[in-house]
Protein backbone atom coordinates (compact mmCIF):
# COMPACT_ATOMS: atom_id res chain seq x y z
CA UNK A 1 0.00 0.00 0.00
CA UNK A 2 1.04 3.59 -0.69
CA UNK A 3 2.13 5.43 2.79
CA UNK A 4 2.37 8.39 1.32
CA UNK A 5 1.18 10.87 4.10
CA UNK A 6 -2.15 12.86 2.08
CA UNK A 7 -2.81 14.99 4.95
CA UNK A 8 -0.39 16.96 7.18
CA UNK A 9 -1.50 19.59 9.84
CA UNK A 10 1.39 20.97 11.84
CA UNK A 11 0.36 23.27 14.48
CA UNK A 12 -2.87 24.07 14.02
CA UNK A 13 -4.08 26.28 16.06
CA UNK A 14 -7.41 29.18 15.97
CA UNK A 15 -8.74 31.81 17.97
CA UNK A 16 -11.29 33.20 18.47
CA UNK A 17 -11.10 36.56 20.27
CA UNK A 18 -8.36 35.92 23.56
CA UNK A 19 -10.41 31.97 23.63
CA UNK A 20 -8.73 28.86 21.52
CA UNK A 21 -10.61 26.88 20.12
CA UNK A 22 -8.03 24.90 18.48
CA UNK A 23 -5.07 24.52 20.36
CA UNK A 24 -1.87 22.92 18.21
CA UNK A 25 -2.61 20.22 16.48
CA UNK A 26 0.13 18.11 14.35
CA UNK A 27 -1.11 15.06 12.80
CA UNK A 28 -0.93 12.51 9.39
CA UNK A 29 -3.02 10.73 7.79
CA UNK A 30 -1.78 7.90 5.35
CA UNK A 31 -3.32 6.78 2.10
CA UNK A 32 -5.10 3.95 3.32
CA UNK A 33 -5.95 4.89 6.13
CA UNK A 34 -9.58 6.06 7.82
CA UNK A 35 -9.18 7.94 10.74
CA UNK A 36 -11.95 8.59 13.41
CA UNK A 37 -12.17 12.34 14.64
CA UNK A 38 -13.87 12.37 17.95
CA UNK A 39 -14.64 14.73 20.86
CA UNK A 40 -17.34 16.14 23.08
CA UNK A 41 -19.03 18.77 21.86
CA UNK A 42 -17.26 21.90 22.52
CA UNK A 43 -14.13 20.00 21.92
CA UNK A 44 -13.11 21.91 18.80
CA UNK A 45 -13.89 19.28 16.24
CA UNK A 46 -15.97 21.67 13.97
CA UNK A 47 -13.47 24.22 13.99
CA UNK A 48 -11.22 21.96 13.31
CA UNK A 49 -13.23 20.28 10.03
CA UNK A 50 -13.35 23.79 8.27
CA UNK A 51 -9.86 24.66 8.72
CA UNK A 52 -9.28 20.84 7.23
CA UNK A 53 -11.81 21.91 4.34
CA UNK A 54 -10.75 25.20 3.43
CA UNK A 55 -13.82 27.00 4.96
CA UNK A 56 -11.94 28.87 8.25
CA UNK A 57 -8.26 30.41 7.84
CA UNK A 58 -6.19 29.21 11.22
CA UNK A 59 -4.95 31.79 13.30
CA UNK A 60 -1.66 29.97 13.22
CA UNK A 61 0.06 26.75 11.65
CA UNK A 62 0.49 24.40 8.09
CA UNK A 63 -2.58 22.44 6.16
CA UNK A 64 -1.12 20.20 3.39
CA UNK A 65 -3.62 18.19 0.87
CA UNK A 66 -1.84 15.59 -1.12
CA UNK A 67 1.36 17.49 -1.05
CA UNK A 68 -0.68 21.23 -1.14
CA UNK A 69 -0.75 24.06 1.27
CA UNK A 70 -4.38 24.78 1.94
CA UNK A 71 -3.02 28.91 2.26
CA UNK A 72 -0.76 28.96 -0.48
CA UNK A 73 -2.15 26.76 -3.19
CA UNK A 74 -5.85 26.30 -2.31
CA UNK A 75 -7.33 25.35 -5.70
CA UNK A 76 -4.75 22.42 -5.95
CA UNK A 77 -5.45 21.29 -2.42
CA UNK A 78 -9.09 21.99 -2.60
CA UNK A 79 -8.63 19.87 -6.03
CA UNK A 80 -7.66 16.83 -4.30
CA UNK A 81 -10.06 17.28 -1.16
CA UNK A 82 -14.09 15.97 -1.17
CA UNK A 83 -16.03 16.81 1.59
CA UNK A 84 -19.42 15.92 3.20
CA UNK A 85 -21.14 18.05 5.57
CA UNK A 86 -23.35 16.98 8.49
CA UNK A 87 -26.18 18.04 6.22
CA UNK A 88 -25.68 17.21 2.39
CA UNK A 89 -25.20 20.14 0.43
CA UNK A 90 -27.98 18.85 -2.08
CA UNK A 91 -30.43 20.46 -4.50
CA UNK A 92 -33.32 18.70 -4.12
CA UNK A 93 -35.59 19.91 -6.97
CA UNK A 94 -32.73 18.03 -9.33
CA UNK A 95 -32.70 14.80 -10.44
CA UNK A 96 -29.56 12.81 -9.24
CA UNK A 97 -27.30 12.74 -12.51
CA UNK A 98 -28.08 16.30 -13.33
CA UNK A 99 -27.07 17.03 -9.39
CA UNK A 100 -23.66 14.80 -9.60
CA UNK A 101 -23.20 16.45 -13.15
CA UNK A 102 -23.56 19.70 -12.11
CA UNK A 103 -20.96 18.60 -8.98
CA UNK A 104 -18.65 17.46 -11.59
CA UNK A 105 -18.55 20.44 -13.77
CA UNK A 106 -17.49 22.80 -10.71
CA UNK A 107 -14.76 20.85 -10.17
CA UNK A 108 -13.55 21.84 -13.50
CA UNK A 109 -13.92 18.45 -15.58
CA UNK A 110 -14.55 18.49 -18.56
CA UNK A 111 -18.16 17.01 -20.33
CA UNK A 112 -16.53 14.12 -21.48
CA UNK A 113 -14.70 13.58 -17.81
CA UNK A 114 -17.60 14.03 -15.96
CA UNK A 115 -19.80 11.75 -17.69
CA UNK A 116 -17.24 8.84 -16.66
CA UNK A 117 -16.98 10.56 -13.42
CA UNK A 118 -20.64 10.40 -13.27
CA UNK A 119 -20.87 6.70 -14.20
CA UNK A 120 -17.49 5.57 -11.79
CA UNK A 121 -19.96 7.05 -8.57
CA UNK A 122 -23.09 6.00 -9.74
CA UNK A 123 -21.44 2.26 -9.21
CA UNK A 124 -19.31 2.98 -6.66
CA UNK A 125 -22.60 4.67 -4.12
CA UNK A 126 -25.33 2.13 -5.64
CA UNK A 127 -27.16 4.62 -7.45
CA UNK A 128 -27.89 3.43 -10.70
CA UNK A 129 -31.01 2.25 -10.51
CA UNK A 130 -31.74 6.00 -9.03
CA UNK A 131 -29.87 8.37 -10.89
CA UNK A 132 -33.38 9.53 -12.97
CA UNK A 133 -35.23 10.52 -9.76
CA UNK A 134 -35.69 13.78 -7.68
CA UNK A 135 -33.08 13.52 -4.63
CA UNK A 136 -36.44 15.39 -2.70
CA UNK A 137 -37.87 11.79 -3.64
CA UNK A 138 -35.53 9.92 -2.37
CA UNK A 139 -34.72 7.76 1.11
CA UNK A 140 -32.45 9.38 3.45
CA UNK A 141 -30.07 6.72 2.75
CA UNK A 142 -30.08 7.56 -0.76
CA UNK A 143 -29.89 11.31 -0.26
CA UNK A 144 -26.60 10.45 1.80
CA UNK A 145 -25.03 8.07 -1.11
CA UNK A 146 -25.68 10.98 -3.34
CA UNK A 147 -23.52 13.58 -0.78
CA UNK A 148 -21.15 11.06 -0.65
CA UNK A 149 -21.46 10.69 -4.34
CA UNK A 150 -20.81 14.55 -5.05
CA UNK A 151 -17.81 14.61 -2.52
CA UNK A 152 -15.72 11.78 -4.24
CA UNK A 153 -16.70 12.41 -8.19
CA UNK A 154 -13.77 14.36 -9.12
CA UNK A 155 -11.70 11.54 -7.68
CA UNK A 156 -9.97 13.41 -4.91
CA UNK A 157 -7.06 12.13 -3.04
CA UNK A 158 -8.60 12.78 0.30
CA UNK A 159 -12.38 12.87 1.91
CA UNK A 160 -13.33 14.02 4.94
CA UNK A 161 -17.22 12.85 6.36
CA UNK A 162 -18.72 14.96 8.87
CA UNK A 163 -21.30 12.50 11.08
CA UNK A 164 -22.09 10.38 7.54
CA UNK A 165 -24.42 8.04 9.30
CA UNK A 166 -26.40 10.46 11.72
CA UNK A 167 -30.22 9.76 10.92
CA UNK A 168 -30.30 6.55 9.49
CA UNK A 169 -31.92 3.48 9.88
CA UNK A 170 -29.68 -0.06 10.81
CA UNK A 171 -29.86 -1.02 7.38
CA UNK A 172 -28.89 2.15 5.84
CA UNK A 173 -26.11 2.44 8.54
CA UNK A 174 -24.53 -0.75 7.10
CA UNK A 175 -24.75 0.18 3.32
CA UNK A 176 -22.82 3.78 4.51
CA UNK A 177 -20.24 2.01 5.89
CA UNK A 178 -19.61 -0.53 3.77
CA UNK A 179 -19.45 2.50 1.12
CA UNK A 180 -16.84 4.67 3.42
CA UNK A 181 -14.75 1.25 3.74
CA UNK A 182 -13.99 1.13 0.24
CA UNK A 183 -13.38 4.42 -0.21
CA UNK A 184 -10.69 3.78 2.44
CA UNK A 185 -8.72 1.30 -0.18
CA UNK A 186 -7.67 4.36 -2.58
CA UNK A 187 -8.07 7.60 -0.11
CA UNK A 188 -7.14 8.93 2.86
CA UNK A 189 -10.76 9.02 4.76
CA UNK A 190 -11.05 11.54 7.96
CA UNK A 191 -14.37 10.85 9.44
CA UNK A 192 -15.71 13.09 12.23
CA UNK A 193 -18.45 11.60 14.50
CA UNK A 194 -20.01 10.84 17.67
CA UNK A 195 -20.74 6.92 17.52
CA UNK A 196 -17.97 5.27 19.48
CA UNK A 197 -19.06 1.48 17.19
CA UNK A 198 -18.68 3.29 14.28
CA UNK A 199 -14.98 4.16 15.00
CA UNK A 200 -14.14 0.35 15.86
CA UNK A 201 -16.74 -0.85 12.73
CA UNK A 202 -14.89 1.28 10.28
CA UNK A 203 -11.36 2.98 11.32
CA UNK A 204 -8.18 2.15 11.28
CA UNK A 205 -7.00 4.74 13.09
CA UNK A 206 -8.76 7.06 16.30
CA UNK A 207 -7.83 10.48 16.97
CA UNK A 208 -9.84 12.29 20.35
CA UNK A 209 -9.67 16.10 20.81
CA UNK A 210 -10.49 17.42 24.06
CA UNK A 211 -10.49 21.46 24.75
CA UNK A 212 -9.17 22.01 21.69
CA UNK A 213 -5.57 19.62 22.12
CA UNK A 214 -5.42 16.35 20.55
CA UNK A 215 -4.93 13.96 23.43
CA UNK A 216 -4.92 10.80 21.31
CA UNK A 217 -3.68 9.48 18.41
CA UNK A 218 -3.51 5.61 18.00
CA UNK A 219 -4.38 2.68 15.57
CA UNK A 220 -8.02 1.40 16.74
CA UNK A 221 -6.09 -2.33 16.03
CA UNK A 222 -3.45 -0.91 19.16
CA UNK A 223 -6.45 -0.17 21.87
CA UNK A 224 -8.32 -3.18 21.08
CA UNK A 225 -5.37 -4.73 22.02
CA UNK A 226 -4.38 -3.38 25.47
CA UNK A 227 -3.64 -5.95 28.12
CA UNK A 228 -6.35 -6.78 30.43
CA UNK A 229 -7.13 -4.79 33.33
CA UNK A 230 -9.91 -6.71 34.80
CA UNK A 231 -11.55 -9.78 35.61
CA UNK A 232 -15.49 -10.31 35.50
CA UNK A 233 -16.32 -13.37 37.67
CA UNK A 234 -19.76 -15.43 38.34
CA UNK A 235 -19.91 -17.29 41.74
CA UNK A 236 -22.52 -19.31 42.90
CA UNK A 237 -21.19 -18.97 47.04
CA UNK A 238 -18.94 -15.93 47.04
CA UNK A 239 -16.67 -15.63 49.78
CA UNK A 240 -16.69 -12.44 51.62
CA UNK A 241 -15.64 -9.48 50.32
CA UNK A 242 -12.26 -9.02 52.03
CA UNK A 243 -11.65 -12.79 50.99
CA UNK A 244 -11.56 -11.67 47.31
CA UNK A 245 -9.46 -8.41 48.06
CA UNK A 246 -7.12 -10.57 49.63
CA UNK A 247 -5.87 -12.50 46.43
CA UNK A 248 -2.55 -11.91 44.91
CA UNK A 249 -2.31 -9.04 42.55
CA UNK A 250 -5.72 -7.91 43.14
CA UNK A 251 -5.89 -4.42 43.56
CA UNK A 252 -9.71 -3.88 43.34
CA UNK A 253 -13.38 -5.66 44.09
CA UNK A 254 -16.61 -4.35 42.83
CA UNK A 255 -19.67 -6.42 43.66
CA UNK A 256 -21.42 -5.71 40.67
CA UNK A 257 -24.63 -7.84 42.28
CA UNK A 258 -24.69 -10.77 45.15
CA UNK A 259 -22.94 -13.50 42.20
CA UNK A 260 -21.01 -11.22 39.96
CA UNK A 261 -17.70 -9.15 40.97
CA UNK A 262 -15.16 -7.16 39.02
CA UNK A 263 -11.47 -8.29 40.09
CA UNK A 264 -9.09 -4.75 38.99
CA UNK A 265 -5.65 -6.23 38.96
CA UNK A 266 -2.58 -4.30 37.42
CA UNK A 267 -2.21 -3.71 33.42
CA UNK A 268 -0.71 -7.24 32.38
CA UNK A 269 -1.31 -9.06 35.25
CA UNK A 270 -2.55 -12.62 34.97
CA UNK A 271 -4.53 -14.27 37.53
CA UNK A 272 -7.05 -16.41 36.19
CA UNK A 273 -4.89 -19.54 36.95
CA UNK A 274 -4.72 -18.97 40.84
CA UNK A 275 -8.38 -17.35 40.94
CA UNK A 276 -9.94 -21.18 39.46
CA UNK A 277 -7.96 -22.72 41.70
CA UNK A 278 -9.02 -20.83 44.03
CA UNK A 279 -12.26 -21.22 43.63
CA UNK A 280 -12.05 -24.76 43.22
CA UNK A 281 -10.49 -25.10 46.65
CA UNK A 282 -12.47 -23.10 48.82
CA UNK A 283 -15.69 -24.28 46.43
CA UNK A 284 -16.84 -20.87 45.26
CA UNK A 285 -18.72 -22.41 42.99
CA UNK A 286 -17.09 -20.35 39.76
CA UNK A 287 -19.78 -20.25 36.73
CA UNK A 288 -18.15 -17.09 34.26
CA UNK A 289 -14.78 -16.08 34.52
CA UNK A 290 -14.42 -13.07 31.72
CA UNK A 291 -11.07 -10.97 31.27
CA UNK A 292 -11.91 -7.39 30.75
CA UNK A 293 -10.27 -4.87 28.16
CA UNK A 294 -10.53 -0.80 28.25
CA UNK A 295 -13.09 -0.27 25.95
CA UNK A 296 -12.70 2.75 23.58
CA UNK A 297 -15.49 4.24 25.65
CA UNK A 298 -13.60 3.85 28.30
CA UNK A 299 -10.98 5.27 27.20
CA UNK A 300 -12.91 8.42 25.47
CA UNK A 301 -14.49 9.10 28.73
CA UNK A 302 -11.22 8.92 31.09
CA UNK A 303 -9.51 11.14 28.62
CA UNK A 304 -12.59 13.84 27.77
CA UNK A 305 -13.61 13.88 31.17
CA UNK A 306 -10.49 15.73 32.69
CA UNK A 307 -10.25 19.56 33.16
CA UNK A 308 -14.53 20.03 33.44
CA UNK A 309 -13.66 22.93 36.08
CA UNK A 310 -11.61 24.72 33.19
CA UNK A 311 -14.16 23.88 30.36
CA UNK A 312 -16.83 25.17 32.74
CA UNK A 313 -15.21 28.67 32.77
CA UNK A 314 -15.51 29.03 29.13
CA UNK A 315 -16.79 32.25 27.69
CA UNK A 316 -20.25 30.86 25.98
CA UNK A 317 -19.85 33.11 22.83
CA UNK A 318 -16.49 31.58 22.43
CA UNK A 319 -17.66 27.65 23.44
CA UNK A 320 -20.35 28.03 20.84
CA UNK A 321 -17.91 29.09 18.27
CA UNK A 322 -15.79 25.78 19.40
CA UNK A 323 -17.94 23.55 18.95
Amino acid sequence: MDTTNLISVQHLSRFYGDFCAVDDLSFEVARGQIVGFLGTNGAGKTTTMQMLTGNLAPSHGQISIAGYDLLDQPLLAKKNLGYLPEQPPLYPELRVDEYLRFCARLHGLSRSEANHALDYVLNACSLADVRRRLIANLSKGYQQRVGIAQAIIHNPAVVILDEPTVGLDPVQIREIRDLIRALGKHHSVILSTHLLPEVQALCSHVQILHLGQLVLQSPVADLLAQPTTSLRIGLRHPPKLDRLQALAQVEQVEMLDSQHARLHVAEGVDIAEQLVETAVAERWGLFELIPEHVSLEQLFINLTCQDEAHAARLHPDAAEEAA
